[in-house]
């Protein structure tokens, strides 16, 4: 009771970190979507660039995020840019490997039925193979989403601003309210957006 008195208190300013919080994440999500969807699609071409991309991808994901999030420091200063960054090379290896992974297992005998009615390569991609491949895509993307809902947390460290500088404000001053309410939003926006996400998946699977 005294935590939702405490949130109810403070609630312009839990409101005004979990908008910025989605913010970093969505537009984090935006960029790595569309970047890994890209990459996962043309490494379909070749096997030798797709089995570099994703030992590249596999290398990024063992660099502790914190970590990660320092050496971008440097290159794009303290705040957004960096936290930003971060989440996108971190969000890659769930969506390539899935866009790789769903392409590639589709029947040949459907791709083959698709050239032999004349398909181009690009309409076969478009039309055929990304359809087809389309539920197991989402599985990586709404993985790539949870992960990066959870490092934007972290991502406070660095000044990116979000939930995570709630939950570390109740870390420094011992205020397990903040921490809870902070881990709590986090989770709350983890839950609607997969849910979300889901939904997308099922309304447009084939």
């Amino acid at each position: 009771m005294k935590t939702l008195e405490f949130a109810i208190e403070r609630w312009e300013t839990i409101l005004g970190l979990t908008i910025d919080h989605f913010e970093i994440v969505l537009t984090a999500m935006v960029i790595s979507i569309t970047m890994g969807v890209l990459v996962g699609i043309m490494i379909t071409y070749n096997k030798t660039a797709a089995k570099i991309v994703l030992n590249i991808a596999n290398v990024m994901m063992t660099i502790p995020s914190l970590a990660l999030f320092s050496i971008l420091i440097p290159l794009l200063g303290i705040g957004r840019a960096p936290a930003i960054a971060g989440l996108v090379l971190y969000t890659q290896l769930p969506i390539i490997r899935n866009v790789y992974t769903g392409i590639m297992n589709i029947e040949p005998s459907i791709i083959e039925s698709a050239r032999g009615m004349g398909l181009k390569k690009s309409k076969i991609m478009f039309k055929v193979k990304l359809p087809l491949a389309f539920p197991v895509i989402m599985t990586g993307v709404r993985t790539a989403t949870v992960m990066g809902i959870g490092l934007g947390a972290i991502a406070a460290y660095i000044g990116a601003g979000g939930l995570g500088q709630y939950i570390f404000q109740g870390i420094n001053r011992g205020n397990d309210k903040m921490i809870l309410i902070g881990a709590i939003m986090v989770s709350v926006i983890t839950v609607v957006i997969d849910r979300g996400l889901a939904f997308v998946q099922k309304r447009f699977e084939i």
